[in-house]
C-alpha cells in the first residue's frame, strides 16, 4: 500500500469513527465562563488548543484557560464599537492577538505586555473577520463590510494594509464582505463570503503575482484597477437553488449572506453558513455542477453536461431519462436489514415525520449503495417537508433515481414537480410532457392535471415579459446581472459555480450576520444534538471537545427545527412574537402524498399535487 493510499485509508477511518452518535449524546455543559458585560462575538484557539481568546460587544478581549475555567488576561483592544474578530498569530508563542470591530479598525496586541502594537484604519466600513496562515506568520488579512478583502505585513514600516481583494469591481458599491478562511492545508487559497449567495475561492497567488506583473512599484502596491483578479485565479460555489431563489428572498425582505467560511482540516472540503438560509458542505476536491445550472433544454434530451458545456450522454453525472430508452424494471430488493430500514422510513412518512424519514431513507441509501426506490422515497419526504432546499434535494434525488431505474414512474413525476416548484416552468412543462408520452396511462390523472394547470398558470402569468417564456436556466444570471450592472468576468464565474455536496439544516440563521458553523474535530456530521439558547443570540461556535452528563439538550429536536425553518420564513410580526416566547400554530405543512413500496404498484401516481 502506498502512503497517499494509507494515509487516505486512515483519514475515512477517522471521520467515520470521529463522530458517533454515542460520544455526541456524552457532550454537554462542562462550565459556564463569566468575564464579558457584552455579547461575546467570537471565539478563537490558539495553536496548542490550551487558549482560548474572546471578543466582544464591551470591546475587551480575554483570553481563558478553559480547563481551569479561569481568566488569564483582560485588556480592552482600543476599540470603540464591537469585536466580531479574534485571531492568535501563528508561531508568535500566543503572544500576539488581531481583533477587528465594527468601528472599521483592525488592532494588533501584545498580551504580554498588555498593550496595542499596531491600529490599522484603512477599512471604511465594520470589519467582520481577521484570517491568518501558517505559512506567513508576519502576514494576516481581514474582510469588511466595504467590500475589501486587505492584506497587512508586520514586518512593513508603513503601517499601512494593501487592498488584496475588492470585490466592488464585480458587484457594486454595495457588496459587503463578511468573512474569510485561508486553506490550512495549503495557504494559498483563501475562501471570502460575502452578501449573496455565492461563495468565492481565490488563488492569492496568482493575485499576487498578476499585480506584481502589472506594477513597476512591486507586489506590494496593487494598483493594477484594469483586471484585479486574473483569469483562473477564482472559483465559485454555491447551492444550486439560490440563485434562482433569490429574487423571491428578496422580495420577503430575506438576506442571503455568507457568515461564516471554513476549511477541513484536510483542507478538501468547505463549510458555509449562508445567512438566511441553510447550512451547505463543498467538496472542493470531487467537484460538480449545479443540477440547476445545466438543466439542458429538454427533459428527456439525451446530452450530456461536462464542465458547462453540453456532450452525449448524462447531465452533471446523472443519467436523464431518455425518451425512446426502454424502460425497464430495475430490481430494488433490499437485504433484510435493509428492508427493516426502509420500512421504518415509511411508517415514519405515514405518520408525516418527514424529518426522521429522511433520516431513515438516507441511512438505507449509506448502507445499500446505489437504489433507486430509497432516492425515490426520500424525494418524496423532501418535496412533504418543504423546508427551504427541499425541493432542490429532491430535484438531486430523482435525478439520482432515474439513473439508477430510467422507468421510475414516481421519481420522472417528482421531478417535474421540482422543476415547477423551483421556478423553472418551461422545463417543468417539457418534463411533464415527457412524462405523459412515458406513461400514457397516467396522461390525464389527477396529479398530472394538477401539475399541469400550475404550470400553464405560471406561464400564463408571465406572459408580459418576452424573456419568461424560455427557460430560467438561460437568463436567470444575465437578469440578475443587469439589475446588478455586474460585468461579463463575474457572470462567467458565477455560471462556472460548483455545488454543495451535503447540506445541514435545523437551526435558525437569521437577525444577525456573524452566525458560524464549523467542523468538529475532522468532522461534519447531520444534527445529532441540539443545545439551547435561552438569553441571546448563539453567534460563534468552535470545535473542542469535552463531555459531561449533565448536559441540557433539546429532546424535541424535530419539532426544534421546524420552528427555527418557521422562525426564518416569518414576517418581522412572527419573528417579534416568536423571540417574546409566543407559539404559533401550524409549524408544518401537511400532505399525503405516500412513499413508494414493494406492495405498492408503479403503474400508479401515488402522489398530489402540493
Amino acid at each position: 500500500m502506498t502512503t497517499r493510499n494509507f494515509e487516505n485509508r486512515a483519514l475515512d477511518f477517522q471521520r467515520h469513527y470521529h463522530v458517533t452518535d454515542p460520544f455526541i449524546k456524552r457532550l454537554g455543559l462542562e462550565a459556564e465562563l463569566q468575564g464579558h458585560s457584552g455579547c461575546v462575538n467570537c471565539l478563537e484557539w490558539n495553536e496548542r488548543g490550551d487558549l482560548l481568546a474572546s471578543g466582544s460587544d464591551d470591546q475587551h478581549a480575554i483570553i481563558w484557560d478553559p480547563f481551569r475555567h479561569t481568566k488569564l488576561i483582560t485588556m480592552h483592544t482600543g476599540h470603540a464599537a464591537n469585536i466580531f474578530s479574534v485571531k492568535f498569530l501563528p508561531h508568535s508563542e500566543d503572544r500576539i492577538l488581531i481583533t477587528g470591530a465594527a468601528d472599521t479598525k483592525v488592532h494588533v496586541h501584545d498580551l504580554t505586555a498588555k498593550e496595542t502594537t499596531h491600529m490599522f484604519s484603512d477599512h471604511t466600513n465594520r470589519v467582520k473577520r481577521i484570517a491568518t496562515a501558517p505559512m506567513w506568520p508576519n502576514t494576516f488579512w481581514s474582510a469588511a463590510e466595504d467590500g475589501i478583502i486587505r492584506q497587512y505585513d508586520l514586518r512593513e514600516s508603513s503601517k499601512r494594509s494593501e487592498v488584496l481583494i475588492d470585490l466592488t469591481e464585480y458587484c457594486g458599491q454595495l457588496v459587503e464582505a463578511k468573512c474569510l478562511a485561508i486553506n490550512p492545508r495549503d495557504n494559498n487559497y483563501m475562501a471570502v463570503g460575502a452578501n449573496g449567495p455565492f461563495v468565492r475561492l481565490y488563488d492569492i497567488r496568482m493575485i499576487h503575482n498578476h499585480r506584481s506583473s502589472h506594477s513597476s512599484a512591486g507586489v506590494h502596491t496593487f494598483c493594477d484597477k484594469q483586471k484585479s483578479i486574473p483569469d483562473g485565479a477564482g472559483q465559485y460555489y454555491v447551492a444550486g437553488h439560490l440563485p434562482v431563489k433569490l429574487p423571491d428572498y428578496n422580495n420577503r425582505l430575506r438576506v442571503l449572506v455568507a457568515t461564516y467560511v471554513t476549511f477541513s482540516s484536510d483542507g478538501t472540503e468547505l463549510l458555509v453558513n449562508m445567512g438566511g438560509e441553510q447550512v451547505y458542505l463543498f467538496d472542493l476536491t470531487f467537484k460538480q455542477r449545479p443540477y440547476t445550472f445545466l438543466l439542458p433544454k429538454k427533459c428527456h434530451s439525451s446530452s450530456e453536461v461536462q464542465n458547462g458545456k453540453t456532450t452525449n450522454g448524462v447531465s452533471n453525472g446523472i443519467h436523464l431519462p431518455a425518451s425512446r430508452r426502454k424502460l425497464a424494471k430495475v430490481s430494488s430488493d433490499l437485504p433484510p436489514h435493509l428492508e427493516r430500514i426502509k420500512q421504518q422510513a415509511n411508517d415514519a412518512f405515514a405518520r408525516q415525520q418527514w424529518t426522521q424519514a429522511i433520516q431513515l431513507y438516507s441511512l438505507g441509501i449509506h448502507e445499500a449503495g446505489h437504489n433507486a426506490m430509497l432516492y425515490g422515497n426520500r424525494a418524496a419526504a423532501y418535496m412533504k417537508r418543504k423546508w427551504d432546499g427541499d425541493h432542490y434535494d429532491a430535484l438531486r434525488d430523482c435525478l439520482k433515481a432515474l439513473s439508477l431505474n430510467p422507468g421510475h414512474l414516481k421519481a420522472h413525476f417528482r421531478l417535474a414537480r421540482c422543476l415547477f416548484e423551483l421556478k423553472y416552468i418551461a422545463e417543468a412543462l417539457e418534463c411533464l410532457d415527457d412524462f405523459k408520452s412515458k406513461f400514457p396511462e397516467q396522461a390525464h390523472s389527477s396529479a398530472c392535471d394538477a401539475l399541469d394547470r400550475d404550470i400553464k398558470a405560471a406561464l400564463f402569468s408571465k406572459t408580459d415579459s418576452s424573456d419568461d417564456k424560455k427557460g430560467n436556466s438561460s437568463i436567470r444570471f444575465h437578469n440578475f446581472s443587469r439589475k446588478e450592472s455586474i460585468p461579463e468576468d463575474e457572470i462567467v464565474l458565477r455560471e462556472r459555480s460548483f455545488d454543495y455536496k451535503h447540506r445541514y439544516c435545523g437551526h435558525c440563521n437569521t437577525t444577525t450576520d456573524i452566525k458560524e458553523a464549523n467542523f468538529f474535530g475532522r468532522s461534519c456530521c447531520p444534527i445529532l444534538l441540539i443545545a439551547p439558547n435561552v438569553t441571546c443570540f448563539l453567534s460563534c461556535v468552535t470545535d473542542h471537545q469535552t463531555e459531561n452528563e449533565n448536559c441540557r439538550v433539546v429532546e424535541d429536536m424535530e419539532g426544534a427545527a421546524q420552528a427555527n425553518q418557521r422562525r426564518m420564513n416569518a414576517d418581522p410580526l412572527e419573528v417579534m412574537l416568536l423571540n417574546m416566547g409566543y407559539r404559533i400554530t401550524g409549524l408544518s405543512s401537511r400532505g399525503t402524498e405516500g412513499s413508494d413500496d414493494e406492495e405498492s404498484s408503479e403503474s400508479q401516481v401515488q402522489c398530489r399535487s402540493s
